[in-house]
């Protein structure tokens, strides 16, 4: 007899910085790893991962990712003191940390982590370089956003 695998339950996605897309520009992304503890990894499995206020700090030729909360499960962190606020290690290529190193201390950009997500069995951080919005380009935002959802109301009714 055969194995059956599980089904996938839902996308791959831990957690999203909707936040990010609201506050800034979104230019260069980039995908990278990140140097996860046990407990974590458990716990990202059960959903319990927040990207709200992350940012990347480049220290040393090293990325770290600050103020991402993995809340840890009291089952799989008993013999633990977890940390759920810590600093992480993303895991990049020399020459990517540098660009983006350059790129943040030159030309006023931040860089900020967009998305969680499983990629196989190893966990993915989506960041991105990020150029603040002033509050006048959030409400062009919206009102684009506003539009286009009308626009397809209009052609939904006009193709009937």
């Amino acid at each position: 007899m055969s194995k059956k695998k599980k089904a996938n339950s839902g996308s791959s996605t831990i957690a999203l910085n909707k936040k990010a897309k609201h506050d800034y520009f979104l230019e260069d992304k980039l995908e990278a790893g990140l140097e996860l503890l046990g407990w974590e990894v458990k716990s990202l499995r059960e959903g319990k991962g927040q990207l709200l206020d992350s940012f990347i700090e480049f220290h040393r030729g090293e990325a770290w990712l600050h103020n991402a909360q993995i809340t840890p499960m009291t089952q799989a962190s008993t013999h633990v003191v977890a940390e759920p606020r810590r600093q992480r290690k993303l895991l990049l290529h020399r020459r990517e940390i540098e660009r983006y190193a350059q790129k943040v201390q030159a030309k006023g950009y931040t860089c900020v982590c967009t998305a969680l997500y499983w990629k196989g069995h190893h966990v993915k951080a989506e960041i991105a370089l990020a150029k603040g919005k002033q509050s006048h380009d959030k409400r062009n935002t919206a009102k684009d956003r506003d539009w286009a959802k009308q626009k397809e109301r209009i052609m939904k009714h006009s193709v009937r």
